[in-house]
């Protein structure tokens, strides 16, 4: 999608300095320092621009003000939080800066505690769309299921870029699939990275206030001048170490998980002939391990059908332990053919996780053992398999500027092809095997995660195509519109074809109007038509399978279950941006999303809860099934507020910024199958539909006051979260989960030694917050309370030292 050769894929705008501060969302204030120091190029008493900033949501290449774009983005440069940041990771990051953000440490969650699922807007981690430099960034394998908020979703490991690898972050709240296709029904995040000389090393120490959950960092980056070009080097060691906020004497281990990460990204783009050649190449292994539920020891009921006691007397907890892998790649050529910007590029993605089960034992194994005369013994380690996805996309884009038309028209289009694979690989026998045959419930494969067996072994394959036309003009001095369209072919379900108009008047030289309309769509991910997992339960001491059925499999067809399709969408936007000064900025933004035909996982269907269901899964030897459908309408409605204000306060100078988002997502209608009509309750449960609704608080702000006097930089930030309900195990007439409102505060001190060398020190949550406490026996995880608005680890310390070389 590039323009002319050197520019973006995205917009190309220019940005003044008091409009960075104030327009662009989160990082306008918090981090808006470093960035000036980095990327000034003129004065900054002149009203000269200082920097081109590429925006996303635009394909328009011009000297447009910032204040003139159409839709709203945020714009947040990295810099400080690279260097001055009291979290390490990115999705942690981000959602302390961006009130539209959302992203919780889970726990209990299995799979989904090794991987920070984020959302925008309180819809699902599936329906945002992340670019890394303007291009398609995979999904990971994982589905996130049992206990994990965005249940259901794939999403996007944030956490696999290091923060110091990242010039900035743009954050379109806007639907755009007719732009940048599937998943962007939320919005747009694109992570743009550093390409830029000179070298900055950082290292960083955190530990919450119980000293445990320690974080080491060792983050470098450099940047070298190579063929006439520039390319960025980055490499990062992250080691979190496990939290644990059970109570005394607990068998269970609830908090952070422990994760070791090792990282290596590499940016660069060089002249080649007429054109540019761009490189982008990224690597990522997480040895990552979770806690899973304890087993209780000599005397307690899981004995003998979930321990042995020759192995674990006094009970214990499995290690569910990920080993993670993430690769990704873009190599691309801009240039001139005619009067028409081209860019060419192919972009690779990679992302597998394989579970390896430890501190665990297959009771029947240790059953068996014990019947033929031995002590009891199973393996306490299992490999227990894994999944993979792979992503090849291919663009083709093209650009023209015609400034003779109307007040100037930008012309796009573009063809894009993807193809994408999923595959789930079976573990060794002893992980998921009931050797003993004698059916004592939940006591075959591997304590804590069973593994996956031959039958739910896959490879599966789709490719998708697209072609998209996007038009942007001034229709006057003070409108701009913008139209695009864009139509999908995938070779799984068929086709669709999706459309967007915005449009922006300057009432005033300090008020502009902007509006958009758009449909949108989300493509089934090969994750959840493909996801298999087989386990045995027992009922009255019967082995009973319960099976979660890929779609199109004989389970799923057996049970009437339809072929996925995708879901739609509108969305719609109305907003206003006020400037009246460079030193204040205000934006307001109105937005409803309406989705039809999400894609949610079913209840558990049997004899019990639908007798002629049951009676033809029992036919297959399945007890009990789960089905990914197309059931579920839902309707959000928000609005989003930020605005900023820079003075001079005494000696120094006082920033300060707020942003806000409100959000209400419901269900507006369940839709079964017909072979599944009058099962709605099944289909779609209370607890389930608090997940959709509320799996995010409906309301964020984050109010920062970041006051420099000399050498000493001082930040404040608070952190609002409103109320939250979730569902109980019980249901009716048990009382949901209800989480109060909790307010959190960071606070931070950075000394500066000299230009290249700062030492930050401070706190997150400083004033040791926690969740609303609930009962434990209702709650997802087991605990007094889960993994909501903040989490539930309290307060933190951390110190960071940084220099440039």
């Amino acid at each position: 999608m590039q323009f002319f050769p050197g520019a973006h894929p995205l917009k190309l705008t220019t940005i003044r300095q008091s409009v960075l501060l104030g327009l662009y969302g989160s990082a306008a204030l918090a981090f808006a320092p470093a960035a000036f120091a980095q990327n000034a190029t003129a004065p900054a008493a002149t009203d000269a621009t200082i920097q081109s900033v590429n925006i996303v949501g635009s394909r328009r290449v011009g000297n447009t003000s910032s204040t003139d774009t159409p839709v709203p983005v945020d714009y947040i440069p990295l810099t400080k939080a690279a260097e001055q940041s009291g979290q390490f990771d990115l999705a942690q990051t981000l959602a302390n800066i961006s009130p539209s953000f959302n992203s919780t440490r889970q726990t209990g969650a299995d799979g989904a505690d090794l991987v920070d699922s984020a959302a925008l807007r309180g819809l699902g981690s599936d329906q945002t769309l992340v670019l890394v430099n303007g291009k398609r960034r995979h999904t990971t394998a994982l589905v996130n299921l049992f206990g994990a908020r965005n249940r259901g979703n794939t999403g996007t490991d944030m956490n696999a870029i290091p923060v110091l690898a990242i010039k900035n972050v743009q954050v379109l709240r806007d639907g755009a699939a007719a732009q940048y296709g599937s998943d962007a029904i939320a919005g747009v995040i694109n992570v743009e990275l550093r390409k830029d000389l000179g070298c900055e090393a950082v290292a960083g120490f955190g530990e919450y206030s119980k000293h445990d959950g320690k974080n080491w960092l060792a983050s470098a980056y450099c940047g070298v001048a190579v063929a006439d070009g520039v390319l960025g080097i980055t490499g990062e060691y992250y080691d979190r170490g496990r939290s644990n906020r059970s109570d005394p004497g607990s068998l269970r281990i609830i908090g952070d998980t422990k994760s070791k990460n090792e990282t290596v990204y590499l940016n660069g783009e060089f002249p080649v002939g007429p054109g540019k050649l761009y490189v982008t190449a990224g690597a990522q292994t997480r040895d990552a391990s979770s806690a899973a539920w304890a087993r209780g020891g000599i005397g307690s009921d899981d004995i003998p059908s979930r321990n042995s006691a020759a192995m674990y007397p006094g009970g214990f907890v499995p290690f569910i332990n990920g080993d993670i892998d993430d690769r990704y790649g873009i190599i691309g050529y801009r240039t001139r053919i005619a009067d028409w910007a081209s860019d060419f590029s192919q972009t690779y993605g990679y992302n597998r996780m394989r579970y390896d089960i430890a501190h665990t034992l297959n009771a029947s194994i240790a059953n068996l053992d014990l019947i033929n005369g031995g002590k009891g013994i199973s393996p306490s380690q299992f490999d227990a398999g894994g999944f993979s996805f792979r992503q090849l996309t291919t663009n083709a884009d093209f650009s023209r500027f015609y400034d003779d038309i109307l007040g100037g028209l930008n012309a796009a289009f573009g063809f894009e092809y993807r193809k994408e694979n999923y595959q789930i690989f079976a573990g060794e026998p002893g992980s998921y095997n009931d050797v003993d045959g004698l059916g004592f419930g939940g006591n075959a494969g591997s304590q804590g995660f069973p593994g996956f067996q031959p039958g739910d072994a896959a490879n599966r394959d789709r490719h998708s195509s697209a072609a998209y036309l996007d038009f942007e003009a001034d229709i006057a001095p003070r409108t701009k519109l913008q139209a695009a369209v864009r139509h999908e072919r995938y070779s799984d379900f068929g086709s669709t074809t999706t459309g967007k108009v915005a449009g922006a008047f300057k009432a005033t030289d300090d008020l502009l109007l902007r509006a958009s309309a758009s449909t949108g769509f989300r493509a089934p991910s090969l994750q959840q038509v493909y996801f298999s997992s087989t386990f045995t339960d027992f009922v009255a001491g019967v082995p009973m399978d319960v099976v979660l059925a890929p779609n199109g499999g004989k389970v799923a067809n057996a049970a009437g279950i339809p072929k996925l399709h995708e879901e739609k969408s509108k969305s719609y936007t109305l907003g206003a941006t006020w400037t009246p000064t460079k030193a204040i900025s205000v934006t307001a933004d109105l937005y409803h999303i309406q989705i039809d035909n999400r894609i949610v996982l079913s209840g558990r269907f049997d004899a019990d809860n639908y007798p002629a269901l049951g009676a033809i899964l029992q036919n297959l030897g399945v007890g009990q099934a789960q089905f990914f459908v197309n059931s579920v309408d839902t309707r959000t409605r928000g609005l989003d507020l930020t605005a900023s204000h820079r003075t001079n306060l005494g000696a120094g100078k006082l920033a300060t910024y707020l942003a806000m988002n409100f959000s209400k997502t419901e269900v507006t209608g369940v839709h079964a199958p017909a072979a599944l009509a009058g099962y709605e309750d099944v289909l779609l449960s209370e607890r389930e539909r608090l997940f959709i609704e509320q799996g995010g608080p409906r309301r964020k702000a984050t109010l920062d006051f970041d006051y420099t006097l000399g050498q000493l930089e001082s930040d404040f930030r608070i952190i609002h979260y409103g109320p939250q309900t979730l569902g109980t195990f019980s249901g009716p007439p048990v009382p949901n989960q209800y989480y109060k409102a909790k307010t959190s505060a960071d606070l931070a001190f950075t000394w500066s030694f000299t230009e290249k060398t700062k030492l930050t020190v401070g706190g997150t949550n400083i004033f040791n917050v926690h969740p609303t406490q609930q009962n434990p026996d209702e709650t997802d995880n087991g605990f007094k309370y889960e993994s909501v608005q903040f989490g539930l680890n309290g307060a933190a310390y951390f110190a960071r030292l940084s220099h440039k070389f």
